[in-house]
């Protein structure tokens, strides 16, 4: 068995090939995390009306540490993506006939959430269509681009994609938005602890990324990186005591959006505990030996299934995760029928008329997990 199978509580009957969904907390960092559950519980009014502010602060330094963020209060802690990419899109006051462009393979809450506030205020959300499978990084700018137009406003782009499972070039896409004088936002809820992440030199105006995915801390902790001269413009999503403060911070983004009323923010906490973790793990050798298994197994899905990869099977294209298109009419069914009769955990998605199976790896699974998934797609048969 994988040793680092025993730091995490998984269940042992199952093949879990679905860490991309909700990642799952090593035992250490969930034993932090209920340890500052009980301090929070023996004196609640003293963690969080004095002493939250602090312990916030020491873990967004680390985590600023680790994204390569020079100023920690840059990044304010969420509760997942969705509510960063909310506060965002309810605070650019788009205008009638603006537009916000992204590509047509986004996840679906955050183009919900753009539907939402672009509809709102008439402007337009824009998925421009990018042909699959890409090839070259530069065909996929091409695709994305001809979609600005003199009434876009903002780029909205996934770092990797969810349903597809594809590491985008938001380097480039950045950079060029940037030169056109767009607003640069990119959802990177798959890429901290899965990608290297350099959040200075990526200089998008706005970075949203999951800890509770890849970095591997407890369900409910994110954050939204935003460059200085863009903080004025984000209204808090809740309004609450950080809003005209008595006793103002030094920074009014943090106040209004890490002070938002009474919550548990003990998650928030544990990412310094992640970050060691993974230090004492090498989990850049974890990770690069999950990237090949990724790659290595991807081509025996293919012929299995009878469809062909949706891009080239490389470390530019794929982190952990691949996505496999497959043929059913009723994914949903599909995909219960492997956990209640096979024990795999692992999502058939949809894409707009498209599905795929996507398997995504981290450092307790083997190769036995995904012949597992292999054994099963054989036994269940065309049509499945």
């Amino acid at each position: 068995m994988n040793p680092l199978r025993s730091q995490f509580m998984l269940r042992p009957d199952i093949h879990y090939l679905n860490f991309g969904s909700f990642g799952a907390t090593p035992i250490p960092v969930f034993d932090r995390y209920q340890s500052w559950q009980r301090l929070l519980e023996a004196e609640p009014v003293q963690f969080i009306a004095f002493d939250g502010a602090g312990y916030l602060a020491t873990s967004r330094k680390a985590l600023a540490t680790y994204l390569h963020v020079d100023d920690p209060d840059d990044l304010v802690y969420v509760t997942n993506p969705s509510y960063a990419v909310n506060t965002v899109a309810a605070s650019l006051k788009l205008a009638p006939g603006d537009e916000v462009l992204a590509t047509d393979i986004e996840y679906g809450a955050c183009d919900r959430a753009w539907d939402f506030h672009c509809e709102r205020h008439g402007a337009v959300y824009r998925k421009q269509h990018i042909r699959l499978p890409v090839t070259d990084r530069e065909s996929f700018l091409d695709d994305l681009f001809a979609g600005v137009n003199d009434r876009t406003r903002v780029l909205f782009i996934s770092h990797l994609t969810s349903a597809t499972a594809l590491r985008l070039p938001v380097e480039e896409a950045c950079k060029r938005a940037k030169a056109m004088g767009l607003i640069t936002f990119v959802d990177g809820a798959h890429a901290p602890g899965h990608v290297p992440l350099n959040l200075n030199a990526l200089d998008a105006d706005f970075y949203t990324g999951a800890c509770h995915k890849w970095m591997m801390a407890p369900k409910g902790c994110s954050f939204l990186y935003t460059q200085k001269e863009m903080q004025p413009l984000l209204a808090p999503l809740v309004v609450s005591w950080g809003y005209k403060a008595a006793t103002p911070s030094h920074s009014m983004f943090l106040d209004h959006h890490q002070m938002n009323g009474t919550r548990d923010f003990s998650a928030f906490l544990t990412v310094p505990d992640c970050i060691d973790f993974m230090q004492q793990y090498d989990w850049e050798a974890v990770s690069a030996r999950c990237r090949s298994m990724v790659r290595e197994n991807a081509p025996r899905f293919h012929e299995l299934l009878g469809t062909t990869p949706i891009s080239p099977l490389n470390e530019e294209w794929l982190g952990q995760m691949v996505s496999i298109p497959i043929r059913t009419t009723a994914p949903e069914i599909l995909q219960r029928r492997l956990f209640t009769e096979y024990r795999i955990e692992v999502p058939v998605m949809r894409q707009g008329s498209d599905v795929y199976l996507r398997y995504s790896l981290n450092g307790f699974n083997t190769l036995e997990d995904l012949d597992a998934l292999f054994h099963a797609l054989t036994e269940l048969g065309p049509g499945f």
